[in-house]
């Protein structure tokens, strides 16, 4: 993996510019317009994440490698990164047929005259950066990440999995590490939209949001989100899981939590691995046909989209809770964390899920799998669950009569080989006893 991130750091040095000039001409542009813009209707979107959740798992939401944004600017870890982001700069400025210096001045232009809408999204920082200042980052930023998402899609999948255990990658996903998507698309129709290359800005942000993927389906773009407005990379994420028009999931607050896994499963309960194309997160309870033999052939079962944990998975998680928490966005990522937080109590239940293959844990440890499901929903208040019909559902076959009452005898009975050996002891005492009794019985 190193050989190849050296490649990659050759790559963007090549053609290295006296950056000088670009510095001069953010100046020039910046100080030379003075629109002024109304804000009032628009959203300030990028937030630091409350205490709450941040105190559960610094490391879940700090930048790693490079700040995006103004809210990490100035930390001492990220320095070294920022004079770098001017060879990016540059090597996406020459993929445009016009001058270079041409160019950018067009996207401190454009910038600079939405200016205040893009202030409005940064809620803590108010006049922490001048209009120069701020512009400047947006541009500087705004190429850095494009030019790097270019890289990426341009790689092999050999080199793209390599590229997984870099965490610069996954410092475009924080909550508080993002610029607005506005930055983003102005400069990408200044740049990319003119260059030679045919692909628009979903389409590289969709080959970007594959290296935050927890589920083992592809991302796809929903259909909803056309009517929204999209608020940067993180938000992008999150409405790849959203559900398509075609599907609308319930919702409301369930009347009682799901059983666990292992309850489940005493019960009479399968797992299967599902995919819903109308919903990459659909979990689905699918009835007995036959009820009456559901003990020994078609067992009611719950299908479930194959989850992937591994040392990515909390920090995807995490951010995109915190994001559905400070947005005005529906919240699925956090029902289908609640629903996982009530299938899984103790590593027996992560155990049976990875047996049933809609888990996969590449963590080492089931404890630890466990624990890292259990810690994310600890501060969360469900406002909204999407999943109530499954968990009534659920509930509503675990209280019949005989599910209820073998999965409290397998429970007592057959949940450890030594209540296994001590029932099957009894069993036997009793009947030596019973034939003892009949043969005394008899001789007498």
């Amino acid at each position: 993996m190193s050989m190849y991130l050296s490649e990659i750091k050759q790559k963007i040095l090549m053609e290295n510019r006296d950056m000088d000039i670009i510095i001069d001409t953010f100046k020039l542009v910046v100080n030379s317009v003075k629109e002024q813009k109304d804000t009032n209707n628009f959203s300030r979107t990028i937030n630091m994440v409350p205490s709450g959740f941040r105190d559960l798992s610094p490391s879940s939401f700090d930048p790693r490698v490079v700040s995006i944004g103004p809210l990490h600017r100035h930390d001492e870890a990220l320095q070294l990164f920022e004079d770098q982001k001017a060879t990016y700069v540059d090597s996406l400025l020459q993929r445009v047929p016009s001058p270079p210096e041409q160019t950018l001045k067009e996207c401190l232009l454009k910038v600079v005259a939405s200016i205040d809408m893009i202030r409005a999204s940064y809620p803590r920082i108010e006049k922490a950066y001048s209009d120069t200042e701020l512009s400047t980052m947006m541009v500087m930023d705004a190429c850095f990440i494009l030019e790097f998402i270019l890289m990426i899609s341009k790689s092999s999948d050999d080199q793209k999995q390599l590229l997984r255990g870099s965490p610069m990658i996954y410092d475009l996903v924080l909550v508080e590490n993002q610029i607005p998507f506005l930055a983003l698309n102005l400069i990408f129709d200044l740049t990319i939209a003119k260059s030679q290359l045919t692909t628009t800005l979903n389409e590289l942000l969709l080959d970007l949001v594959q290296f935050f993927n927890i589920f083992e389906t592809k991302l796809t773009v929903s259909d909803r989100t056309v009517d929204f407005h999209l608020d940067h990379i993180l938000g992008f994420l999150e409405t790849c899981y959203w559900p398509s028009l075609k599907y609308t999931p319930s919702e409301g607050l369930p009347g009682s939590a799901i059983h666990s896994t292992i309850e489940l499963n005493r019960a009479g309960i399968i797992f299967t691995p599902y995919r819903d194309e109308r919903w990459q997160m659909t979990m689905e309870y699918k009835s007995s046909k036959f009820p009456y033999f559901s003990w020994f052939w078609f067992k009611p079962s719950l299908r479930m989209p194959v989850l992937r944990i591994d040392n990515i998975t909390e920090l995807i998680l995490r951010n995109l809770i915190a994001y559905e928490r400070t947005s005005t966005y529906p919240s699925y990522m956090t029902s289908y964390a609640a629903a996982m937080d009530m299938l899984v109590d103790t590593q027996e239940d992560i155990a049976k899920l990875i047996e049933s293959k809609v888990v996969l844990n590449h963590l080492g440890s089931n404890q630890k799998a466990t624990s890292m499901i259990k810690s994310i929903c600890a501060p969360n208040r469900l406002e909204n669950f999407y999943y109530v019909d499954q968990c009534q559902e659920l509930d509503e076959y675990y209280n019949r009569y005989w599910p209820k009452n073998i999965a409290v005898l397998k429970g007592t009975y057959f949940s450890s080989p030594w209540n296994t050996i001590a029932l099957l002891a009894g069993i036997i005492l009793f009947a030596l006893t019973v034939v003892q009794t009949i043969y005394t019985v008899n001789a007498a």
